[in-house]
This record gives structure tokens, sequence and C-alpha cells, in this order.
């Protein structure tokens, strides 16, 4: 039971309750407990399956030991304690995308338990194997089983949210972990992190402290941020009806059709017991000691929170330029390299961190085109042409748009009109040692801070 203090809407009679699953298909070579090829995406169906991918009788499993070095990355990643004697077990449960019956996952004693992501606490990360996937078509619904037995990582939150758009939020920082781990793309199109929130309602109350509802309704692999925050909301509106109508909410699975922005229903939602998980026999216990689980949690890299920290306290960076620098691994990385190579030159001595990173948010530098050399170099030669600097600019910028208030609010009542206006008295401040498109992505970007 969270013991938080809750934010309750007084508006409405009811707190919505809600946890979160998601599942993450890992970046390995090979699959969960064989060796087929774990890129399945774009490859032609069933071509990239084996015995123990299609649960064959004698087809004995392997377990990749680089999948489960991986999830035990993202539980440590997560604050999780890792259990130091684990099992997988079979979840046996029938559909048509299993071939063998059963699924190889955990349950009695996962990889990871006991974690924490800012507030929300992570209730386990645990490894199990992907499924096929259903293919519907006119002639009927095909199964392409090149996906099954891909690893697979389930990352379970305690049902510590209480908003949509804390959902949405949670979701996007596990994915940037995630990202900067390397352990996967986690690529919503591509179906490699698929989201499952569970959400329910009770009604509130003068305390702070509540009993979890007796259901929950679970909207099943949604692949984005938008679809989530909709999905959510559209099920809270609906529960919400129904309560006041004084009607029983059952446990079940639905859908989100994104069309029409509205959850379907699926089947009734099994419990634990209802898959009568039990050991996996042909998969012996696993055992971590302290030095391994050590070694581990050394090899993490600085993650996304750390590293933002770092931007601000050693290269002297706004929380919001920080903020955009570090959300990809990939332009951090590059801002840092550009920083390397602006010290052992000579010729750049005027450039700071700040006006590299003004460069990048800015002026949107194609980071895959540009070596960070070639950013350092474009840079330096502007400095020699021009005489104001990019810290100049974003002062005159900033006094334009505090002496205009009206032409800042027009321009946000969607006046484009007011834009131009205020781009021409910039140029006009700065004598017109800027161009007109550098000066209307300043204003834009000083208006969204």
């Amino acid at each position: 039971m969270n013991q938080t203090k809750l934010k309750v809407n007084k508006k409405t009679k009811y707190l919505p309750i809600i946890g979160l699953e998601i599942h993450v298909e890992l970046k390995t070579k090979s699959k969960m407990f064989c060796g087929c090829s774990a890129d399945y995406f774009g490859h032609e169906p069933n071509s990239q399956c084996c015995p123990i991918c299609l649960g064959l009788p004698g087809a004995l499993p392997f377990p990749n030991k680089k999948a489960i070095r991986d999830c035990l990355v993202i539980g440590l990643a997560l604050d999780c304690q890792v259990v130091e004697t684990s099992q997988f077990d079979r979840k046996n449960y029938f559909y048509p995308d299993l071939a063998k019956g059963f699924q190889i996952s955990q349950y009695a004693n996962p990889f990871c338990l006991n974690g924490k992501l800012g507030e929300i606490r992570i209730r386990r990360v645990h490894m199990e194997e992907d499924t096929g996937k259903l293919l519907h078509a006119q002639e009927g619904t095909l199964i392409d089983f090149n996906r099954s037995g891909v690893p697979l990582v389930e990352i379970v939150t305690e049902p510590d949210l209480h908003t949509a758009s804390e959902a949405k939020i949670f979701l996007q920082k596990l994915q940037q972990i995630i990202r900067y781990l390397g352990v996967s793309d986690a690529d919503m199109e591509k179906g490699s992190m698929r989201l499952e929130p569970n959400i329910s309602l009770i009604k509130t109350n003068t305390t702070n402290k509540y009993q979890l509802p007796s259901y929950k309704v679970e909207v099943k692999n949604i692949n984005s941020f938008k679809f989530v925050e909709k999905a959510i909301n559209f099920e809270i509106e609906r529960q919400q009806a129904l309560l006041e109508k004084g009607e029983v909410i059952h446990q079940e699975t639905r859908r989100f059709d994104a069309d029409k922005g509205l959850t379907l229903p699926q089947r009734s939602k099994e419990e634990a017991k209802d898959y009568r998980y039990f050991p996996e026999p042909d998969i012996p216990p696993i055992k971590w000691t302290k030095e391994e689980i050590n070694n581990l949690k050394n090899k993490i890299p600085e993650l996304p929170e750390t590293k933002l920290k770092r931007f601000i306290k050693e290269y002297g960076l706004s929380e919001y330029d920080a903020t955009i620098l570090t959300v990809s691994l990939a332009v951090a990385d590059y801002f840092e390299e550009s920083i390397k190579y602006l010290v052992s030159s000579i010729e750049s001595k005027e450039i700071t961190p700040k006006i590299i990173a003004n460069w990048l948010i800015n002026k949107k530098v194609d980071i895959d085109k540009n070596s960070p050399e070639d950013l350092v170099e474009m840079i330096a030669q502007k400095s020699q042409q021009a005489t104001i600097s990019d810290e100049e600019l974003e002062k005159a910028t900033l006094k334009v748009l505090l002496d205009n208030p009206k032409a800042v609010s027009d321009y946000k009542a969607g006046k484009e009109q007011a834009l131009m206006f205020l781009v021409g008295q910039v140029l006009k401040m700065v004598k017109g040692q800027a161009s007109g498109e550098e000066i209307k992505t300043l204003i834009k970007e000083e208006l969204i801070k």
C-alpha cells in the first residue's frame, strides 16, 4: 500500500489507482532459450524458428547468459535487490501464438525485486520469453513464430501512480534509462517496448490511507506514450461512469483502439493461480555471488539523472539546456566529444560549452552528418565572421520579449505576424548581425522554457 500523501482531485469522488507492466525486448544476437537469431523484425515469417521455438517434443531450452545479465543490469539501474537464487517457471495457458502451451517466465523467485524510479516503487524485474505474433488477414489469422523465444524483460510497478500524465512521464524516463544501458532499443514502433497499464478506482476520503480496489482492468500491448495516456484517461472516465450508476466493475483485459480513442474488452483477466505456475524442470536454479552482482553494478554507465546534474555543474548549463542534451545518449556523448575537441583546439578558445549547447539545441545540427570536430570548426568560422556572440544575441532576444509583452501574448494566441514583428525588433537591435531564421528559432525556444 502506498503510504505517501495523495493529491486528491476534490472535484471527483474517485481516486485512480494505476500500476504499470512494461515489456522490453533485449538486444541480443540469439533468442532466450535457443540459438535462433533474435533479430526478427522485417524478416520473412517463420524463417527464424527451430524445434525449441516451436515447442516440439524432445526440444530442451538452454538459457541465454547475456540476456539474464542484461535483465539484472536493468534491475540494478532501477535500484532493485538481486535475488541470489532465482528460477524459471512455466506459465501455463493456451493461446495460438504460444506453440508449447506454456511460456517460460519467472514467478516465485524473479531475478530482481523491490526497486524504485523516482517516487514510484518497482515490484519486480523478471525474465521471460516473448510469444509469436498474430497477423490478421482476410483469409484468417496467421501466426509468425519468428518473435517466439526472443528475450523479454518484464518490469512491474506498484500501483503508485494516480494520473495518466504521471504514468507517461514515468514511462519516458524508463525508456531513457533502458536506452542509456544499451540493452534494448526500446522502440515502440517495432514492438520492442510494450506498455500495459492496470487501472482501477476507489472512493476518495479524508485520510491518506486506502485499501486497494478488489479489481483491476489491464489494457494490453500499447505502443506509444500518447496512446497510453489516452487509454488511461478513457478508462478513468469509463469506470467512473459505471461506478456512479452503481454497477460492479469486473476484472478484465482490454485493448486500446487508437482510431476510436477507446478501450474494448478482450477477456476476463486471469489471476496467478489460473496459470498453474510451477518450476521449469529443464532449467536448474540460477545462483549469484555478491561479487558477481557487484561486478555488474560497477559496469552500469552514468544514468540520465546523474548526467543531467553533472552537465549543469560541470559545464554551467541551464537545467533546460542540460535536459535537452541528455534526453539522448548519442547527443550527450556528441556534446562531450565536442568539448574534448574544444579543449585541444588552439583556435577555438573563445567558444564555451554554452555556445556548443546553443548550436546543438537551436540550430538543429545533424550529428550523423557532422563530427564533433566539424561542429567546433563551424562555430569558430562563424565567430570570426560575426561581431555578435550567441550570448549577446540571446540577451537581445530576451530584452525584446520582455519589452513587447503584447506581441508575445499575440503569438502565443496563434498570431504568426506577431512572431515576425519580434524577429524584426531583434534584427534592429543587433543591427542585422544574425539571420532571421536563427532569431525565429531562438524566440520559439525561449517562449517554451
